[in-house]
């Protein structure tokens, strides 16, 4: 079983990837082999509405983005991590759920497991939470849930709290990584 994480965030090792990184190390201590895409080492172009792939049935585009729906094919769950900008996804998270709007006619994506990871300083991480949600609904993915981080300073998250009750930002991105293991191994074997 694999699990991907999709690090939305500009920032090479910022919060986003820190709590990534724990939401992964729980999925492989869960037995799972996990792989990470980070966006502070990548380049995805916007969609610019070529519409080819409606013809072609991929995106044309050639960019970092062709590892990335290698990625995608090989992950029984998926989180998208993103920090919280102005309200909402960061442009590079918004870039990459754009591009795989070329997954969406063959439904890529349908039954895979999703998680969402948001980071934030304030603000903005419910809207940021619901959108990415959304998102994952419409390609037919299955949630499994969420985690929130607060923390403005690369680090904050490593002693910040979460979006929950009483919960660290690192006890919400190890309970995503299980949750996420959970789903798919429950989804993996039941009958089709």
């Amino acid at each position: 079983m694999k699990i991907l994480g999709v690090v939305g965030s500009p920032r090479k090792g910022g919060n986003t990837e820190i709590l990534m990184r724990e939401a992964l190390h729980e999925a492989h201590e869960a037995g799972c082999e996990t792989e990470m895409f980070s966006m502070s080492e990548k380049r995805v172009a916007p969609c610019d509405a070529c519409a080819a792939c409606f013809e072609v049935g991929s995106c044309v585009i050639q960019d970092d983005m062709q590892e990335l729906y290698s990625m995608l094919d090989r992950a029984d769950g998926i989180i998208i991590g993103s920090p919280v900008y102005f309200g909402s996804v960061s442009a590079q998270t918004k870039a990459i759920m754009d591009r795989m709007f070329s997954l969406l006619r063959r439904r890529a994506l349908k039954g895979k497991v999703a998680g969402s990871l948001v980071v934030t300083r304030r603000v903005g991480a419910i809207q940021t939470q619901s959108l990415i949600y959304s998102f994952c609904v419409a390609q037919g993915m299955v949630l499994a849930g969420g985690a929130i981080g607060y923390g403005r300073e690369i680090g904050d998250v490593l002693t910040g709290v979460g979006g929950g009750i009483d919960k660290s930002a690192l006890e919400e991105a190890r309970r995503l990584g299980a949750d996420v293991v959970r789903l798919a191994k429950r989804l993996g074997s039941a009958p089709s």
